[in-house]
């Protein structure tokens, strides 16, 4: 008993101690970058205002960063260049919103109509339907027979014009915002960069910092521009296919087709399901209808099984887990443009990730590899990891 006692009560040894110190440090590290994490949401949804104009210049100025670098090959200079460009893009969303304004304004004019001939050809699918609300209703109703009636304090919201008025408003000043700060990226040229560099206390910081700098934005902006080049490909395809099939405003669709697969498998199934309602009111035959979507699906399965992985290479795959978590994440904070631009922040931060050791494992999760086996042990209990 008294050795028992003595050995409960000797203090633990050296490895003890700085095996418990490291676990309390590890602890510690994931409560900060818990809370890290917790703060860095809290600040893009509260200041969306203003990161969100900033964090589209910054894609933007990635995605037209090789044009600049080929013209100043050629001894133009990046201002002349910038302008140029951002004149571009000006001219690309102005002669968009032109042209689409008026199919748009017809078909949301057209709106109780197409409820009306919607609700008439799925006529045959509404009955058990409604045989549950007339249900539903019925018990409503005898379960409030006996009680007293409350009166209903309804609160008035604004109008409808005036929140679209406030949403154009802030859209405008968020598309100017936006442009201004591209124009300033584009024609500063390295300058950002060689003031980063001046910021690292020692040269090993600086060659780092420089050397991480230059592979994101490599990398991210040959990911941007190519994906850029393959949505625009895909929205021609799908103006032409639904030009081919007499759906109206093929245009249109091809435009929505571009925007929406830069969100990854929703942005599908959202224009999906729209030129499928649009065919189903546009033709007489259930076969005629199926032919616009079934296109449409086609030309996504094409792009997203075959052509994108070919071409944007096996290092810039994601994990869908991670691809939808971030969706949800940058659509609850920012909005439709939020969902625009979760997959290529998350390409940003997987590439962050891989220059740095201690940010690996959150890499290897963003990827769509396998993860590779660390010894011998582990590669012969999980032989599928490696087999070819």
């Amino acid at each position: 008993m008294a050795q028992a006692h003595k050995a409960d009560t000797d203090p633990p040894s050296p490895v003890e101690l700085l095996e418990r110190e490291e676990r309390h440090l590890r602890i510690i590290r994931r409560a900060v970058l818990f809370i890290v994490i917790v703060l860095a949401c809290a600040v893009a949804y509260f200041a969306r205002d203003l990161l969100l104009p900033v964090t589209l210049a910054f894609l933007l100025a990635l995605t037209l960063r090789p044009v600049v670098r080929y013209f100043e090959r050629r001894s133009v200079p990046s201002a002349l260049s910038a302008i140029v460009l951002v004149a571009a893009v000006i001219g690309v969303f102005g002669s968009g919103l032109f042209f689409l304004s008026g199919p748009v304004a017809h078909w949301l004019d057209m709106a109780p109509e197409i409820g009306q001939d919607l609700s008439r050809k799925l006529s045959s699918l509404r009955t058990p339907v409604d045989a549950m609300v007339a249900a539903s209703e019925q018990v409503e109703n005898l379960t409030e027979g006996g009680s007293q009636s409350v009166q209903k304090v309804v609160v008035q919201q604004p109008g409808l014009l005036s929140r679209a008025a406030d949403n154009v408003a802030g859209s405008l000043a968020t598309l100017g915002l936006t442009l201004v700060l591209l124009l300033f990226l584009l024609s500063s040229g390295t300058l950002f960069y060689e003031k980063l560099v001046a910021v690292m206390p020692r040269l090993s910081n600086k060659k780092k910092a420089l050397r991480v700098v230059y592979d994101i934005e490599s990398v991210v902006s040959r990911y941007l521009f190519t994906i850029t080049l393959i949505n625009c490909g895909l929205g021609a395809l799908v103006a032409l296919a639904m030009a081919a099939t007499g759906m109206p405003n093929p245009i249109l669709w091809g435009v929505a087709a571009t925007i929406l697969n830069f969100i990854p498998y929703v942005g599908a199934l959202i224009g999906l399901g729209m030129i499928a309602i649009v065919a189903l009111l546009s033709f007489n035959t259930l076969g005629q209808a199926l032919v616009p979507p079934l296109l449409y699906l086609a030309l996504h399965i094409g792009e997203g099984q075959f052509l994108t992985p070919v071409i944007v290479g096996r290092r810039l795959e994601l994990n869908s887990v991670a691809i939808l978590i971030a969706l949800a994440v940058w659509s609850w904070m920012w909005g439709i443009v939020g969902a625009v631009i979760a997959v290529p922040l998350l390409v940003c931060v997987k590439v962050f990730c891989d220059h740095f050791e201690s940010l690996n494992a959150f890499g290897e999760f963003l990827s769509a590899t396998p993860p590779k086996p660390h010894s011998d042990e582990e590669a012969a209990a999980h032989p599928h990891t490696t087999s070819g």
